[in-house]
């Protein structure tokens, strides 16, 4: 009988978000609201349909394999030079590359826990050690949510190839600050690749937070990874990009793309998304100030919410994490749960949000039978 590498059979399957429609006919409402994926409550912009329309019809073709023309979109965007890009099918698909260019087998990825929960896994298939650092509180008296940068960069060992720096942190949302970000890139030893995954960068507002790309400069073991995915709106077209000071960084990761697989319409799709950057902002906006809305509405019930950077808020609910998303769920509000840990909330619109907040405030008050302990005293709910 054939059997897959043990590594690849002990990997647990992904589970993405439910679908809101079969949500709502299970329940036999009108309307389920998600807010499990970090997607942007907004229709695609009007010149990414433009585009789409004028490539469908070029589908026949293969596309560009060096998506040549948005990686020289990228580059003048970023005012960096084309070999430093490399674009390619989200930036799931090149952190896998990254894994593949860096890491061999008995080697290790250094990450902070918990973070983006692809890391794990990554390392996993590429037969390397996790080297995982708690995170810490980022307030006194707080539950962990941020990165422990001085214990990660302890951690470094003479096998450490790579390690991801996810900022802002997912699922937690916050992010690490200039001083402390400059002073941890100083101490890795320039055999490691730090990668900053900067996924949801176009959303923060703290201006202590630095620009990845700025602390790129000047250190060749630094690489940036961004995405098309949240607030450029992109996430069904799965296109993202990496950004390396060092070209041949960047060419060892362009070595192991998958041919071909970042296509003609997110191609097209991309670049028209990047012409429309005065768009993108606006919408951002929009998307922060409902993101203060909700924290400050969450925080008036007495909810732990860390300050986000992301667009999505992050309830440290701990034990009974699993129960309230299941709560919610039955009330037609999907969440992200991270069972024993606390919830990830996506940013929707006000309407989406208001919604949660009135299953949310059913649940941690034992309306309508929910089961479980309150989430603010331990008292029993139902």
């Amino acid at each position: 009988m054939v059997s897959a590498r043990p590594a690849v059979q002990a990997l647990p399957a992904y589970k993405p978000g439910r679908n809101p429609a079969d949500l709502a006919r299970e329940l036999g409402v009108d309307r389920a609201v998600k807010l499990a994926s970090n997607e942007v409550p907004f229709p695609p912009l009007p010149a990414v349909v433009q585009a789409l329309s004028a490539t469908a019809g070029e589908t026949y073709r293969y596309p560009d394999n060096g998506a040549a023309v948005l990686t020289r979109a990228l580059a003048e965007h970023y005012d960096v030079d084309p070999v430093q890009v490399v674009p390619g099918c989200g930036a799931v698909m090149l952190c896998q590359q990254l894994a593949q260019s860096f890491n061999d087998p008995g080697t290790a990825i250094a990450f902070a826990w918990r973070s983006f929960e692809m890391y794990p896994l990554l390392a996993q298939v590429a037969g390397a050690r996790s080297l995982q650092v708690p995170l810490v509180p980022s307030r006194p008296g707080g539950s962990p949510d941020t990165h422990d940068l001085d214990a990660l960069a302890a951690v470094v060992d003479d096998d450490t190839r790579l390690l991801f720096v996810c900022n802002p942190n997912n699922p937690t949302s916050t992010a690490v600050r200039r001083a402390e970000l400059e002073r941890f890139l100083d101490r890795v030893p320039e055999s490691v690749l730090v990668v900053l995954d900067e996924a949801y960068r176009e959303f923060v507002t703290d201006p202590d937070v630095p620009d990845g790309l700025e602390l790129m400069r000047g250190r060749p073991n630094v690489a940036v990874l961004r995405t098309f995915s949240k607030a450029w709106g992109l996430a069904g077209l799965r296109v993202g990009y990496l950004v390396a000071e060092d070209p041949a960084v960047a060419d060892a990761v362009r070595r192991t793309h998958v041919p071909f697989s970042v296509s003609s319409l997110a191609q097209a799709a991309a670049v028209a998304a990047l012409a429309s950057a005065d768009e993108v902002g606006r919408r951002v906006a929009a998307v922060v100030a409902e993101r203060d809305r909700l924290t400050a509405a969450l925080r008036e019930r007495g909810h732990e919410v860390p300050d986000s950077q992301a667009n999505f808020v992050w309830l440290p609910l701990g034990e009974p994490t699993a129960e309230v998303a299941a709560a919610l769920e039955g009330r037609g509000v999907i969440t992200r749960p991270f069972a024993g840990e606390g919830i990830r909330v996506t940013v929707g619109t006000p309407e989406e949000d208001d919604v949660f907040l009135a299953a949310l405030d059913e649940v941690t008050t034992g309306a309508s039978g929910a089961a479980g302990d309150d989430v603010r005293t331990g008292a029993p709910v139902g």
